[in-house]
């Protein structure tokens, strides 16, 4: 996931990203290759509906906020699959756009 090291090179400077990433379970909203940004989290600010950037058992997932609490939010893709709740400092990016 060479996308994956390059976001988070960017994000973790608190730099914006801009990588295109494969897969399928965001298609509907995000579809495999899609130039997608990237911004540096606001945790306070976070909604559900929120397209994220986030640490998930060893690895990364750019999935949709589905619920949210103070410490933690709640993992899915946009097929309806729910993978779990994750702490808010897991949110490493924010999606801001998504373009073809």
């Amino acid at each position: 996931m060479s996308w994956v090291k390059e976001a988070l090179g960017a994000l973790q400077q608190g730099k914006v990203a801009r990588v295109r990433p494969l897969g399928g379970s965001m298609r509907g909203r995000i579809e495999s290759g899609q130039l997608v940004t990237l911004e540096p989290p606001r945790r306070d600010l976070l909604q559900k509906g929120d397209a994220v950037l986030v640490r998930w058992r060893g690895g990364f997932l750019l999935h949709l906020i589905v619920d949210l609490e103070p410490t933690r939010v709640l993992i899915g893709n946009n097929l309806g699959k729910i993978n779990g709740w994750a702490p808010r400092g897991d949110v490493l990016g924010v999606v801001t756009a998504v373009e073809p």
